[in-house]
Formats: C-alpha cells, structure tokens, sequence
C-alpha cells in the first residue's frame, strides 16, 4: 500500500447507498476487490458489475463459485474468500459492524486491520463502528451518509392486516414457513428467502416477489445484508434469535439493520411485529428511527500469523489472545473445533510429519458444515478427505462421483431439496479447491450444475406450497387495472388469464374448493368481474334453446341438460306452479329475469301438453253447477281420484252428466275415478312433482318404472302416493288402477258367495303368480282359501302331421305379454269402458246385478278338466303294478269377506277406503253381495251337480232397464221406431 493510499469509513444507517456508493468508486480503478457479507449478496453486487462492464473483466469468488477469467479486473467476494496480496487498486470491506458478530466477527476484523488498496481503501457499515476504526485505523476519513427516506415504527399489526409489499421476518427455518404458510391462506402467497437458499433460488424467489406476483416476503434476517428490496413495511415476528450456542434478544442495532429495509431510496417506510413478538419498547423505537445505538467496543479477534510447524502450535496460535483492549478473542469456531477432533485421532496424528500436511489438515478444517448433521460427522467427512488427500494427492474421483451422484434427484418436498441443496455446496466448495479433485473444472462445473437443478425444483417446491399462483396473477391485474379475460370451456371449467378458478355450472359460479376463504373473496370478486359477459351470453343461448334441452327433475328441479338452473315452487294452484332461477346475484338481475322466463314457459308449455285433457274440461263452459265442481276436483287431484273419496258425488251425477264428464275422457271405475291418457309414464312423473310441490312435502316419491302392472308395496309410503302414481296399495304389491278395473270387470261375473278360482285371465292382466294374486285379492277385501287337489292333464289333441310345428313357431306372434299391456292403459280402460254395464245408471253402476248368472271359474274350466285317458303302460313293466303318484296342485278358492265397516265422526256407517257403497265392486251398500248360484237364480242354496254344457252369457243389464244413451247421437232415432213398431 502507498503511504498516501486513502482510506475511507463511509458510515450511516440503511438506504443510504453506500454499497451503490463502493462499486462507484471500484469502477473509477483499474482493478479493485469488495468483500462482502453473503453469499446472496456477493451475487447481486456480482451481476451488477457485469452490466456494467461485461464478465470477462469480472470474478466472482465464494466458498462455492468459483468465476475467474482470464482478464479479471474487479473481484466480488466474501469476506472470507477475499483473495489476499494480489495488489488491487481498491479494497472494500461491506457490513463492516460485523466485526462484533460471535462467530465471523474475527474474519471482519481481520479484514479491517489487514486488508489494504493501492490507492484506496474504504470500509462499510453502521455509525457504531466510528470510534472502534478510530482507534484501530488511525488514517481512516470518515463520510456520514443519511438515509434518503424516513422510517417510522407501526406498531402491531395482524397478518390478515398487513398492507402489500410488506417483509416478515423470522428467525428460524420453522419460524418462516410457518409465516409463509399463513400468509399464503390469507393473503393469496409470498416469496420466501433464507440465507441457506443457493443464489439461484433466492433470485427467483425475489423476482416473484419483485413482479408483482406476489405482495408478501417472508424472510429471516438475510435480507438486512444489503440485498435491495421493493420493501415498505418490515414486521418482526419474533425478537430473539439462536447464535449457534443460544437464544438471545436482537440488539436494537440488530433489529434497525433489517428494519432499514423498508422503504426504498426516496420511498418512506415502516416497521412494527407481528404474530407472537411483543410490542417494540420505546426506546428502541426511538434508536431506530433515529439511528442512533450505543458504539460498539470490542470487536471479535483470531491471530492471523499461525504457526503450522506442529499442530499443536497451530492450535496455540489460532488460541492466542489479543494485546488490544479494542479486541476480544472470538469463541472456538467451527474449523478450530474440526481441527483438534481430527489432531486427536491416531489415523491423522500418524500422518501429520511436517508443516505441509499441518497446512493441509487447516485448509480441510476450514471446510464449511453446510450440512449441519451432527459434529461427529461433520469430523468424520473430514478425516476422509484429509486421506486422500494426504496419501493420493487427490480425492479418487469414483468416491467423489458416487457422493454427487447420490444427491443429484430432485424429487421430494422442501425439506428434503433443502438438505441436498445443503449437501451440494459441501462438494462444491471441494471442487473449488485448486488441486484437490481430478479435472477441476469439470466438476465445478458438474456440481453447480447439480445445484442448479436443485435450486430451481426447490423453488418450484416453495412456490407451489407458499404462493397460489391463481390468486396471485388475479390481484396483480385487477391492481393494475387491467380487464381479466375469462373463458369457459366445453366442461365448464372457468379460466380468467389461464388459470382454473373453478366451474360454471348453469348461471352459478362454483369456485375452485381448493381456495381457502380468504383467498376466495379475492378470486370471486375477479371472477365474477370477468364473468359478467359470459352470463349474458349464456341467458342468450338458454332463452333460445329448444325445450327438448330442458327439463324437470323428480324433486322439482330445472335442469339445462345436465346443469341445475332453477326448481319448481308452490303457485295457487297445482297446474301453475312458479319457478325460481339459480343465478347469481352478481349475473344481474337482467339474466335473472332471462332465465326465469325461459324457464317459466318451458313448465307452462309442459303442463299443457301433458295435462291436455284436464285444462280442456277446467275451461269447458258447458260444464256447470256439480258437474262443474266434480270437474274441479278432477282437476286438483291431477286426474286421479279414489272414488272413495267422491262416492257421494258420484251417486249425485246423472247419466247426462257423466256423459259430458266422459266426453273429457273420465272414467268412472269401481274404485278409481281417472282420466286413462294421464296415466301414462310421462304425465304420472309429474302429476306426481305438482302434486307433492303442493302439498308441501319434504321428499318428492319418485314414478314407478314405466311398464309395470304391479309394484312393491314400500312400507311408510301412503295410499295417497301409490293413487297420484297411478296404482293402489292391495297387500304386498299394488296394481296399477286401470288394471284394477279390469279385474273389477271380471269379478261381476264369478260367484263371489260360494267362491271362484282366479282364472288364466285374471292372472294374465295383473302379471302375477297364484300365490300374489291370492295376497292381491286379500288386500282387496277377499278372504284366499288353500288348498290341493290332484292335477287334471289336459286330453291329447290330434293335430295333423306337419300343423304342429307351424303353430308352434306362429304361436309366440299372437301373445300378448305383460309389458305391451302395460304400456297401453288407454287401450285397457277404453274397452273396459266401452263394456255394457258401464254404462248402467248411477243406482246400479256401483252395485250391478246380474241379469244372467255368470258361470262359475270351476264350471268354466270343467271342459279343460276332462281327464284324459292314460298312455298304455308296457307289459311286464314296474309301473303296471305300482301306479305312479297323482301329480298335486295348488288351488286358492276366493271369497268376499269385507272388513267391519267404520263408522265416521257424524254416526253414518261406511266401507273402507276404496270400497264404493257397500264392500265388494257391484255390491248394494249394506246388503251382501251377490251372485248367481247353482241353487237358483237369486236364491242360496247347495251345490248341484256340475252343469257342462256351453252356455251364452251376456253382461247387459236387463232390458226393460236400458235408457237412451246420452252420447249416441242414434239412439233417440232407434227407440222412436221401435215404439211405432
């Protein structure tokens, strides 16, 4: 150094630029070094130098890279890898109040007595740090800087309440991702930076933060180092730090240095805690904002002239203790510790015999413990490499290769990257070594490639679980004012500049469940801001669309094919229900009104489609006085009432009226009274959502299935849904009432008193078995006899040769099955209707008597009885001794027993529910019912001889009681000529 060389202490408090002010003057060299504190921001100065004067001119050394080119002029560097002696113009030592810190204070002090610029020497820091280069540096000038911006303290602040650009601070790794977690849930996400992070991440992760992409960083006292941050408010989440050996208090001058980060050159900024830390006391609010801390007087001090001749007059000199009151010798650091655990070992002592392997067992010691495992293996590592090293010259390359091998994966969470990450730098910092691998240069370069990849999946890893990416560009556009474009794509899923936020599902906005509530504001409010010209879109095509892609769930729903859009509500009456639309309060009350009408005609349009015949009888003027108003009960039972229910009204109704009742097509059935087009699938499936909208039911019943004659009977399901289905409840099934008709029709005819057998027919329109058909007619009122009786095979009939096999195949044609009865239940009842004695008057229509008695089930069957002649048995054979057994069947005889009737609250008595006037269909109320027996016409008596001879029946009622039939326009004409003849 010249005598008239300059040294500089440029002091002053954050935001004054005095590293901005050092690289100003490095530059105005011709070669220069600057030490500075991190890693981090060795980099950052690093980048800076190469914009301005390109890479070839420009080194970068640390304890992990290594940047050297040929024409290096301006060397950046830690503290500690400062290279020594190399003659440069300019020196500048940053942070230099880091000469106080306990565990590399000594390699600062150091710095500060020994390292020295041809021309000019300056040194960075705080104001406390005046008199200590005072009294050690006696040449040195002093330049106060201030700060450019005021720093104000804001007390305690919430995290839910901290304002954008804000800093937090923690000061453990745990600390901080819990922050960061937090503040990702409330807050949308943050970048995180951390000392131990690799250039590469940390640069990332400040981007993220320096887009814009996120508001919030979360970071531990790394950022006090230098690094220049678009910061307004730092908030400490805690006070205390561990120092390596404890947990001790920040010192206000500590805290100011990070606090200083906020608010950027002209830019005001704020500082308060957060979290746990406990309010700021007042008077080291008061050093902060003024600058203004207690001077430091001792600084941390190692001797820098060591003895290698023996190692334990190495150890004595790195042990030695100052004769400056100024200096304090610092604590046993890592290294020191590292080299008398591995001078202790016999394997190392052994190979310890001069001052080159003394030498050479330091530069091993001075080996960082990235890893921070344990001591023990820290030493263990060592003791290899010193092995190596000692015996080969060279660590083998293979051993090298596998330990990088084995930490080159970048699979795992962040932990895990963490601690490779950590790993890495290890074997970096070897490959640094000039020397001390094979093909140096290859492997610094395998190695940084290895922490490149590491560093660039650990951010993936911290962005993915600390920022929601989507939250984040949303705020960012709305901050910017910018309009959000958002898409809807064919599964409905909602995009607003590319990012899922979640589904529309009809003209509500169902948002990505993923989002915690307070994300989730912020995403609506963006959403549904950019969805705005979507809905009206939407309302557009959905009024237009045909009414084939609406339609009604059995719980009153509205769906748009497969989206929900509204539901069914009560109206004043039960053919004109009212719709609500299911659109968001945000769409407008436009699209609201939109889809409420499309939605309104589709059900009115349904319901006068599927309800026809009952609309036209409501607004049939002809109708008046009780046919009116029995017209108005049809209509509000939906074409579907028990007859139970109207039996005196029916009584009431003459043939003209019931004429023009029939005119609208009602049926009047022995137990239903129905309109046979309503009960087909479609009208039934929503008689029975209007029915139960109505009446107010919790839970809609579903339609049967389509096709079915009977159905299961559910326990806990009432009469009055199975009749609004179009069935009725007849022990364990129920049957569909126009096939109870139908039954009823058939029933007129047997001998209901002396008992019947069900035939083939009855049989074939319920769809049943013996054993169901027995519990049917059970449930109806009719008591089921068992019993067994020997089977009658039916006589061979001759069929000429070559008939049989054409009948055979033809026959399957002429059958009927079940299904293509059911699906026709107007076919069904329109010919039971069509019957004569449907038409009977209204005193006989309930209780029909025969005019001719109708042949017995048994005396029916007696010609398919016959017994037919037995085949021949062979001669000789066992059977010609010992005939086989008769073949049984089993035969149910049904008789009418009707159930006590009741007696209702004004003292008349009744038949149950179902049972018009008296019990059995045709019966006269309160008398038995009747038939004909063999005994004789009308009178009871015994059972005669079985009568096979053919018989005609006919089922009109007698003909002195027939009457002009109202709705043949004929028959006035035909009784006019028969009373002239």
């Amino acid at each position: 150094m010249r005598h008239d060389a300059r040294i500089t202490a440029v002091l002053g408090p954050t935001n004054t630029g005095k590293t901005h002010y050092a690289i100003e003057r490095m530059l105005g060299y011709r070669t220069g070094v600057i030490g500075l504190p991190l890693r981090l921001l060795a980099r950052e100065v690093y980048d800076k130098i190469v914009a301005l004067r390109g890479p070839s001119v420009v080194g970068l050394v640390t304890g992990e890279e290594r940047i050297v080119p040929d024409r290096v002029q301006y060397w950046v560097c830690t503290v500690e890898a400062m290279p020594q002696e190399i003659g440069a113009d300019f020196v500048a030592i940053d942070e230099i109040q880091l000469c106080a810190d306990p565990e590399r204070g000594h390699v600062f002090t150091d710095r500060l007595l020994r390292a020295r610029g041809l021309h000019e020497t300056m040194f960075l820091g705080a104001e406390t740090m005046r008199n200590a280069i005072a009294e050690l540096v006696p040449k040195a000038q002093f330049l106060k800087r201030e700060r450019f911006s005021e720093l104000t303290y804001a007390g305690a602040k919430k995290i839910s309440r901290m304002k954008p650009r804000s800093a937090i601070v923690g000061f453990s790794v745990d600390n901080v991702y819990a922050m960061a977690e937090l503040i990702r849930r409330q807050k949308g996400g943050c970048a995180v930076v951390m000392g131990a992070l690799s250039p590469r991440t940390r640069n990332a992760q400040v981007d993220l933060y320096q887009n814009g992409d996120v508001d919030y960083l979360v970071a531990t006292d790394a950022i006090g180092m230098g690094l220049n941050l678009d910061v307004t408010h730092v908030a400490f989440s805690g006070l205390s730090k561990f120092d390596g050996r404890r947990m001790r208090p920040l010192a206000p001058n500590e805290l100011a240095q990070i606090a200083g980060r906020a608010g950027r050159y002209m830019t005001p900024g704020t500082f308060g805690v957060t979290g746990e830390a406990p309010e700021l006391e007042d008077g080291v609010v008061n050093a902060i904002e003024n600058a203004r801390f207690t001077p430091l007087r001792k600084l941390q001090w190692r001797s820098a002239d060591l003895q290698f001749s023996r190692v334990d007059r190495l150890i004595a000199s790195l042990e030695a203790v100052p004769d400056d009151e100024w200096l304090v010798r610092s604590r046993e650091a890592d290294d020191l510790s590292a080299l008398k655990t591995l001078a202790a070992e016999a394997d190392v002592a052994a190979r310890l015999s001069d001052a080159r392997d003394v030498r050479l067992l330091w530069d091993v010691c001075r080996i960082p413990d990235f890893r921070g495992i344990s001591s023990g293996e820290h030493a263990s590592l060592l003791t290899n490499i010193f092995g190596f090293l000692h015996d080969d010259g060279k660590v083998p390359e293979p051993w090298f290769a596998r330990q990088v091998a084995r930490i080159d994966r970048t699979d795992g969470d962040i932990d895990t990257l963490s601690k490779r990450l950590a790993y890495i730098r290890t074997w970096t910092y070897v490959a640094q070594r000039k020397g001390w691998v094979e093909q140096d240069s290859h492997w610094r370069g395998e190695t940084r490639a290895v922490e490149d990849r590491l560093s660039d999946a650990l951010h993936t890893a911290l962005t993915q679980r600390f920022v929601d990416r989507r939250t984040s560009v949303l705020l960012r556009r709305l901050k910017q004012k910018e309009s959000l474009v958002a898409d809807v794509n064919e599964k409905g899923e909602v995009t607003v500049e590319g990012e899922l936020i979640g589904r529309l599902e009809g003209f509500r906005f169902r948002q990505d469940k993923t989002a915690t509530p307070e994300e989730a504001k912020a995403v609506r409010a963006a959403s549904l801001t950019a969805l705005a010209p979507e809905f009206h879109l939407r309302a557009d095509r959905f009024y237009n669309a045909p009414d084939t892609e609406i339609d009604y769930t059995e719980q009153g729903g509205l769906m748009w094919g497969d989206q929900a859009v509204g539901k069914l509500v009560k109206g004043a009456d039960p053919l004109k229900p009212g719709v609500q639309a299911f659109v968001d309060d945000e769409a407008g009350a436009d699209v609201a009104q939109k889809v409420e009408r499309r939605l309104q005609h589709f059900i009115d349009r349904k319901i006068a489609a599927l309800f026809e015949p009952l609309l036209a009888m409501s607004r049939d003027e002809a109708l008046t006085g009780l046919v009116r108003g029995f017209a108005f009960q049809m209509v509000e039972a939906l074409g579907v009432l028990p007859r139970s229910a109207v039996a005196q009204d029916v009584k009431a109704l003459d043939q003209d009226a019931r004429g023009l009742l029939r005119k609208h097509g009602v049926r009047f059935g022995q137990f239903t009274i129905f309109l046979p087009l309503l009960l087909k699938p479609a009208p039934t499936r929503l008689r029975l959502v209007l029915s139960s909208l109505f009446k107010g039911r919790d839970v809609f019943p579903e339609s049967p299935p389509p096709g079915l004659v009977t159905i299961p009977v559910i326990e806990g399901v009432s009469s009055e849904i199975y009749g609004e289905s179009g069935y009725r409840a007849a022990g364990a099934r129920a049957i569909r009432i126009d096939m109870l008709e139908r039954l009823a029709d058939m029933l007129r005819g047997v001998d209901t008193r002396g008992g019947f057998e069900a035939t083939p027919d009855m049989l074939s329109i319920t769809g049943m078995t013996l054993e169901q058909f027995a519990d049917l007619m059970q449930g109806l009122g009719y008591a089921a006899e068992r019993s067994e009786r020997v089977k009658v095979k039916p006589a061979p009939v001759a069929t000429p040769e070559g008939e049989t096999a054409e009948k055979s195949e033809a026959a399957p044609e002429n059958e009927t099955t079940e299904s293509e009865t059911a699906e026709t239940p107007e076919a069904d009842t329109a010919s039971a209707e069509e019957a004569p004695q449907a038409e009977v008057p209204a005193e006989a229509e309930a209780e029909p008597e025969a005019a001719d008695a109708p042949a017995t089930a048994e005396e029916e069957a007696a010609p398919e009885e016959a017994v037919a002649e037995a085949p021949e048995t062979p001669a000789g054979s066992e059977s010609a001794e010992e005939p086989a057994e008769p073949e049984m069947e089993v035969v149910y005889t049904f008789r009418w027993a009707p159930r006590p009737r009741r007696t209702d609250n004004r003292g008349r008595k009744g038949g149950g529910e179902g049972q018009a006037r008296g019990g059995k269909p045709g019966g006269k109320q309160g008398g038995k019912p009747r038939g004909k027996g063999p005994g004789g016409k009308g009178k009871p008596g015994g059972r005669g001889p079985r009568d096979t001879s053919p018989k005609t029946y006919q089922s009109r009622p007698d003909k002195k009681k027939d009457r002009i039939d109202p709705d043949n326009p004929f028959a006035a004409a035909l009784m006019g000529l028969k009373d002239k003849s």
